[in-house]
């Protein structure tokens, strides 16, 4: 079985009482997809879950691989008091997007006294999406009278004239898959005369998961009139629908290609277009949470009983299947007890050294000649993967004419010394795709060792792309590549060391303060130094594609380092742009590369606008506003409103004087859904450049009252055309001299 600490989003809490709570669904909006926000009632002992804040549904299971959910609704059900030929009842909304009614649910009718009929009218929505607005659609329709077969063979009711006495009738139907109840209709099939004293007369419908009808029949023919039942249990289907804007897929039910890899994190798993929304699962022969990185694990088939009782010979594990195949010296059926026999050589052999000395001189001549074969296919493995992979390198750096394939090659033999071996206890850390590992070379150099988790052609791409890309930067804020393995399937990469973490866990550590202002202006600049460089000063331009805090690596002097560059793309210098596969990490991908596929330099600015806004705000990109914005819309509204103090970090507005507001204005254009109207990076290095030489002034010119001012009020701009006012102004600020050093730092 899978981890339970692999079912949630990290450092989210996944139980509440003794329900397991797995994303997309979390307790709290930051913890869960929009629309999956549960809520842990600690008044309760133990705790209890519930869909929403209005406790009207209990939850007492969640199950991800049929998208369902268990849940308990106390006034689920309807009581009818057969004084009137027929009633109807409006049923209130009490069930609402994105949950239905599963098939796995049936309508039950249960009548004392007279027989009755029960519709039950409401709506339905289909796995294409679309509902029925009437309320008349019948989902379910049940009669219950004397002559009714009774579940469970309870026999029949006993007549006395026209009416039915001293007997319980009972029916139940199925429910139709996708329905919302919203009016239940009751018809007394033969109302009692006027003034008729025999009691009870009475029916009560209810909807109840299936398979517990016995139960309700022995529970319903024990309780009074009261109705003092317990809460049946419901079958609730769900989809994600909230936060995907997707056109519809087609016919045979497949997302599309920009919703699943949204949606669908985990390498194993696939997305589905049902249940009105969309819905992912682990692929056959894994299990799992499909919606987290690394989430579908591959399951044992060798440790699953029926397999292992059926298989009578050696079985296998491999990925995502098994094999069972006869034990060596044997062939046959494996699947067949008895099935795998004795193979004739075999025999022959055991036979012709049966004399102990000449035994022992074949094993031993045995296991020399396979040590010496298993040496010959390692050290021809690695040639193969050497051949290979320097191919490929080669080949994407044919237009650079570089010699990398040559000046950097590392042995793999140094790389697993290097690591005691890849040692578990040398592991930094690492993502759903690769393992860093520290490691210490030869040359007593502390080094990162990016190795692989899986085998597949995209990810040898990736790291045959990192290697070309990062051989042509040198660059002070990006992380230096001392070179690589290509003696494995998928190459290692070597990285300097960088030892302080990422930028993301400095500015989302917990407690009220973080980086300083200074240190966040400063790593500002400095990533957009990189950028700019990335832009416009090598023989090629490369775009990062994917440009976040987790990919901002900072040293022991908090100097920012930009690292990741498996995605990145080189554009020719005569392109502005290439359209692509869409790639990149949802919050800090470029709405217009997500939609048209189409990729720009501005596509890396909106990144680094998305990280700006969390430099000056200290909220992560997939904050949710209780109206359920995003950050970047939050922020883009405030900001419109001149009301940026709402979500700015109170240490920046503590320590960052006036140069807070222009920062705001340089992040609102760098965020601009329209690519075109976003400044360039060179041009955002410039502006940021000339703020902290502004504020080093002040800081040596004036005395320090005037320089940390308490009460700094953040006043934004009314407009984002007021915001790219601030921009352009800030930026002409930057002197021809300032420009002159800068060209002279990184020649065009």
């Amino acid at each position: 079985p899978m981890a339970e600490q692999m079912i949630g989003w990290p450092n989210c809490s996944t139980t509440c009482g003794s329900v397991h709570v797995p994303y997309p669904f979390g307790i709290g909006p930051e913890c869960s997809w929009p629309g999956f926000n549960l809520t842990c009632n600690t008044s309760y002992n133990p705790p209890m879950l519930f869909l929403d804040s209005n406790n009207a549904f209990r939850v007492i299971d969640i199950l991800l691989r049929d998208s369902t959910v268990r849940v308990t609704q106390q006034t689920f059900f309807a009581y009818y008091s057969c004084d009137n030929e027929s009633v109807s009842k409006q049923l209130e909304d009490i069930i609402s997007e994105p949950y239905m009614l599963s098939a796995r649910n049936e309508f039950i009718l249960y009548q004392s006294g007279v027989d009755v009929r029960a519709t039950m009218h409401g709506e339905y929505r289909n796995g294409g999406g679309s509902s029925s607005n009437t309320s008349d659609s019948i989902i379910a329709d049940c009669t219950s009278n004397c002559s009714s077969v009774r579940v469970g063979d309870h026999g029949a009711g006993i007549h006395a004239g026209d009416h039915c006495y001293n007997h319980d009738g009972f029916c139940r139907v199925p429910i139709s898959t996708g329905s919302t109840p919203k009016k239940l209709e009751f018809k007394c099939l033969n109302p009692p005369p006027s003034g008729d004293i025999l009691n009870p007369r009475y029916a009560l419908a209810f909807i109840s998961e299936e398979g517990l009808s016995d139960h309700w029949y022995r529970i319903l023919n024990r309780i009074s009139t009261g109705l003092n039942m317990v809460s049946p249990p419901l079958v609730l289907r769900w989809a994600v629908k909230q936060g995907i804007s997707a056109p519809s897929a087609d016919s045979s039910g497949q997302c599309p290609v920009g919703v699943a890899s949204l949606l669908c994190k985990s390498e194993h798993s696939i997305c589905r277009h049902e249940n009105g929304g969309f819905t992912c699962y682990c692929s056959t022969g894994y299990h799992g949470n499909p919606y987290i990185a690394d989430g579908c694990q591959d399951i044992d088939e060798c440790n699953i009983t029926a397999i292992r009782n059926s298989c009578f010979g050696d079985c296998n594990n491999l990925h995502g299947s098994f094999e069972c195949r006869c034990e060596r010296g044997t062939h046959g059926n494996p699947f067949k007890s008895g099935g795998c026999v004795r193979s004739p050589t075999g025999l022959i052999i055991g036979l012709s050294v049966a004399s102990g000395p000449a035994l022992l001189l074949l094993v031993l001549g045995i296991l020399l000649a396979t040590r010496k074969i298993k040496q010959r296919r390692i050290k021809e493995l690695k040639q193969k993967y050497f051949k290979q992979n320097r191919g490929q390198l080669l080949q994407q750096l044919v237009s650079q004419n570089a010699d990398i394939a040559e000046r950097m090659i590392i042995p793999v033999d140094e790389l697993a010394k290097a690591t005691n071996n890849f040692d578990k206890a040398r592991v930094l850390g690492g993502g759903g795709h690769g393992i860093v590992y520290k490691g210490i070379l030869s040359d007593l150099h502390v080094v990162a060792i990016k190795k692989s988790k899986i085998t597949v052609q995209k990810e040898i791409d990736e790291f045959i792309n990192e290697v070309a890309i990062l051989s042509q930067i040198n660059h002070k804020n990006v992380v230096k590549l001392f070179g690589c393995c290509l003696e494995t399937e998928v190459p290692l990469l070597v990285y300097e060391f960088i030892s302080n973490g990422t930028l993301h866990h400095h500015l989302h550590v917990e407690g009220p303060r973080s980086l300083s202002w200074g240190n966040r202006l400063r790593i500002a600049a400095e990533i957009a130094s990189s950028l700019a460089y990335l832009h416009s000063s090598v023989s090629i331009p490369i775009i990062h594609r994917d440009i976040k805090s987790n990919n901002i690596l900072l040293d022991d002097t908090l100097t920012s380092k930009v690292s990741d560059f498996g995605a990145s793309k080189y554009i020719p210098v005569e392109q502005t742009g290439l359209t692509t596969k869409v790639q990149g990490t949802i919050g800090y991908l470029d709405p217009m590369y997500f939609y048209t596929g189409r990729l720009t330099e501005k596509s890396d600015v909106f990144s680094f606008g998305v990280i700006l806004v969390e430099l000056l705000t200290r909220k992560k990109p997939s904050y949710l506003t209780s109206e359920g914005d995003g950050l970047v819309s939050h922020f883009i509204n405030l900001f419109a409103e001149g009301n940026l103090v709402q979500v700015i970090d109170p240490q920046v507005i503590e320590e960052g004087g006036e140069e807070v507001e222009q920062v705001a204005a340089l992040a609102a254009s760098c965020i601009n859904l329209r690519g075109e109207e976003r400044p360039t990076m060179r041009q955002v290095e410039h502006t940021l450049e000339g703020l902290r030489g502004s504020k080093m002034y002040k800081n040596n010119g004036m005395v320090a009252s005037d320089f940390m001012d308490d009460g700094v009020m953040i006043s934004s701009p009314s407009s984002t055309i007021e915001g790219q006012r601030l921009f352009e102004e800030s930026s002409r600020r930057y002197s021809l001299e300032q420009e002159m050093i800068m060209s002279e730092r990184y020649p065009r």
